[in-house]
């Protein structure tokens, strides 16, 4: 759904203060990335695209998502860490269940503090599958990079449209978005319009240089990809 412009900033201000510390900061050996926590049945998890995690160096522990204050330091090294993440190259994205995640925390004598993703607001095959020619409005939450090289919070307010059996954000996305999360505003059975999480960021389709903009690894193909645990 094509949202006018103040309803897509009033979603945008919505999803910061909903799901702002559900948002990671990925340091790699290359561009970096973002990571988002989501909250399933069958337990917690990490995600982000393949190529983000294929070149992982460390997690960027922002204040918010940790306590108390202070203890948890600013980064959390991942680079020797590899068997952590379940890689689905085919699909594009990486999966990392977080129970090591909260057992190294706990063993530092700190807790995350974060506001998963949930599952439940995962777009559908069906919704997809009703998806047209026009595009929609897709706010991508990420950590973008400062000039400083500082990872502030940030919302994109783009356009999707559909692309075979997945979506693909029309415009290119700043450094640091590749591996976050797309939203976007879709009517139930009962008409009545809720958020949904339409899939993961991936890195730029390219041309001779030039980008293309972005495909989306959408969230339904992607619970059906969450490794057991």
């Amino acid at each position: 759904m094509l949202l006018e412009p103040d309803v897509e900033n009033e979603v945008a201000y919505e999803l910061c203060q909903l799901l702002g510390r559900a948002i990671l900061p990925v340091r790699t050996a290359g561009e970096p990335g973002t990571a988002f926590f989501l909250a399933h049945p069958t337990g917690e998890f990490l995600l982000t695209a393949d190529v983000v995690a294929a070149y992982a160096e460390g997690l960027g522990l922002r204040p918010s998502v940790t306590e108390p204050a202070g203890v948890a330091g600013d980064d959390l090294p991942l680079a020797d860490r590899p068997a952590w993440w379940v890689r689905d190259p085919g699909l594009g994205v990486a999966i990392m269940p977080t129970g090591d995640l909260h057992t190294l925390a706990a063993g530092q004598g700190w807790q995350w503090r974060v506001q998963p993703v949930p599952a439940t607001v995962a777009v559908r095959a069906d919704e997809i599958a009703g998806f047209g020619a026009e595009p929609v409005t897709a706010i991508v939450l990420a950590l973008g990079v400062g000039t400083d090289g500082t990872r502030p919070l940030e919302v994109a307010v783009e356009r999707a449209v559909r692309d075979g059996e997945r979506l693909r954000i029309s415009a290119a996305l700043p450094a640091g978005y590749v591996g976050a999360p797309v939203f976007g505003v879709r009517p139930d059975d009962a008409g009545e319009l809720g958020l949904r999480c339409l899939g993961v960021v991936l890195p730029a389709d390219t041309d001779s240089g030039q980008a293309h903009g972005h495909p989306v690894a959408t969230l339904d193909r992607v619970l059906a990809a969450l490794p057991a645990r």
